[in-house]
């Protein structure tokens, strides 16, 4: 199952198909996430195949949420740092210092964390609500997708999908965008 779609039907579907999907996504109870990867290339093409995921999941009494992590940037820059700001700063004092200011508004002023875990779900059912957190090519170069799955152990209580363009590397490890050094610390099962 080297396509992605194959992967998306024959492997993560299924999963999440099930009646409680957690045990077969992560062995660890406090982190029922998974990752599902693809080419940073193949984005608005599996856009289209994850609507029609979500149909054939609600068709089978399940409730998809999305989390659109473009939209949470936009959010944490619109109340911390002004895109107007990070153009100024970047046409000054360059990409690096754009790119770290970013990063830090992200980690520290207004925690990626916190904005996803505000999205959740309100009184989640774990055995019907299923989370898709989407569009982390947004945060390239900015933030890894690592930390926040990290980061998000214990606030998440329902079956919680990270699709993630990437490449893997090995059996458990991902590029994040092909691009950056592979982390091979993930405990989600990685589709």
């Amino acid at each position: 199952m080297n396509d992605w779609r194959d992967r998306l039907r024959e492997g993560l579907e299924p999963v999440l198909g099930l009646k409680d999907p957690r045990p077969k996504m992560s062995a660890y109870h406090n982190l029922p996430c998974a990752i599902f990867h693809y080419l940073p290339e193949d984005e608005f093409e599996l856009r289209r195949e994850m609507s029609l995921l979500s149909t054939r999941l609600n068709q089978k009494g399940k409730v998809v949420v999305r989390i659109s992590l473009a939209e949470c940037l936009h959010e944490a820059l619109a109340e911390q740092a002004p895109v107007e700001k990070l153009a100024d700063a970047e046409r000054n004092l360059g990409v690096a210092v754009a790119v770290e200011t970013v990063h830090e508004v992200l980690a520290s002023y207004c925690p990626l964390v916190d904005l996803v875990a505000k999205r959740m779900p309100k009184s989640p059912d774990p055995l019907r609500h299923i989370v898709f957190i989407t569009r982390a090519g947004a945060l390239f170069p900015v933030y890894r997708a690592f930390p926040l799955l990290e980061q998000l152990q214990g606030r998440i209580e329902v079956p919680t999908v990270l699709f993630y363009p990437g490449v893997l590397d090995g059996a458990a490890g991902l590029k994040f965008m092909g691009i950056l050094e592979p982390e091979h610390n993930y405990r989600p099962k990685i589709f």
